[in-house]
């Protein structure tokens, strides 16, 4: 499956509506979401970076036009990871974690609400929680489940 396609099918809830997925649709979702995810991850890793610079500069009141830079990227970098999350919502995902790119697809099982888990390099979901748990509470995905 490309991306395009991906793409167009991961839009089928319409608006206003949350897409539920199931194991095999929150996988061909990976196509896009991993790709999202790891720009993500990597993108808040240096604007951290960033904002660590511009404070200690700030501190020691020291080179004001490299502290203006930071400023400048840093809001570049925000407006960019704000685009980036919007993506992944549109998909009908949820972004857990922007350190470690865990991510939530709403499910159902055994007739209740679940989250289906992922995290970036994980080969494929392979993890669900309770919807009101977190990622330390997944469970392994069981051959029943569905």
């Amino acid at each position: 499956m490309n991306y395009n396609t991906a793409t167009a099918q991961l839009r089928q809830a319409g608006p206003g509506r949350q897409r539920l997925f199931t194991l095999e649709s929150a996988n061909a979702a990976l196509v896009l979401v991993r790709k999202v995810v790891r720009d993500v991850v990597e993108r808040y890793a240096e604007l951290m970076k960033l904002r660590s610079e511009r404070e200690e500069l700030a501190l020691k009141r020291s080179s004001p036009e490299r502290v203006e830079e930071l400023r400048e990227r840093i809001g570049a970098g925000v407006e960019r990871l704000n685009r980036l999350h919007e993506e992944l919502a549109g998909v009908g995902c949820e972004l857990k974690d922007w350190v470690t790119g865990c991510v939530d697809f709403p499910a159902v099982y055994r007739g209740r609400r679940v989250w289906l888990c992922w995290q970036l390099d994980e080969p494929e979901v392979a993890y669900w929680h309770e919807w009101d748990a977190d990622f330390f509470a997944r469970q392994a995905i069981e051959p029943d489940f569905g």
